[in-house]
């Protein structure tokens, strides 16, 4: 299964795999953001392969992933991060990050988003991204409503 999304003057796009970061997205301060199990879980229900890639700057990061239910993969650099997206076969990839590493991933998936939260965005991945919403329950919300997601993304 897959979220899909007819958009106009762009056509259908399929997501079918969301990357994830933890630190300044899923975490703040290491603290798992209030909400985040939820959504994730609801995507989970509707198909979504849900993925975890991070360099686990505080630590915890694949407990966490645990936690939730997600795979988990460590990379400490922006290659290995693209490395790990492509290793997961997939061509219908969405990435949720805030952080110079996620390049890789904006550049490799579909639709990237990034989330400007208390610990900030890096000022590199704004040529990289296609969306910037103010925390990761709005990047969560952005694929599980269809309305939001087509209206940002219309031509």
């Amino acid at each position: 299964m897959s979220l899909k999304y007819k958009v106009s003057g762009v056509g259908t796009i399929e997501i079918d795999t969301l990357v994830v970061d933890s630190n300044g997205t899923l975490t703040i301060k290491g603290e798992l953001v209030s909400g985040v199990m939820e959504r994730i879980n609801r995507l989970q229900s509707l198909g979504v392969n849900v993925v975890m890639i991070s360099s686990d700057q505080r630590g915890g990061a694949r407990e966490l992933a645990g936690s939730i239910g997600i795979t988990y993969y460590e990379a400490n650099n922006s290659r290995a991060k693209e490395d790990i997206l492509l290793s997961l076969g997939s061509r219908n990839v969405a990435a949720i990050g805030n952080a110079r590493i996620d390049i890789g991933l904006f550049v490799q998936s579909l639709v990237s988003v990034a989330t400007l939260q208390s610990e900030g965005i890096h000022k590199d991945i704004i040529d990289h991204v296609d969306v910037i919403v103010p925390s990761v329950n709005d990047a969560l919300d952005f694929f599980l409503d269809e309305d939001t997601f087509i209206a940002t993304m219309k031509r």
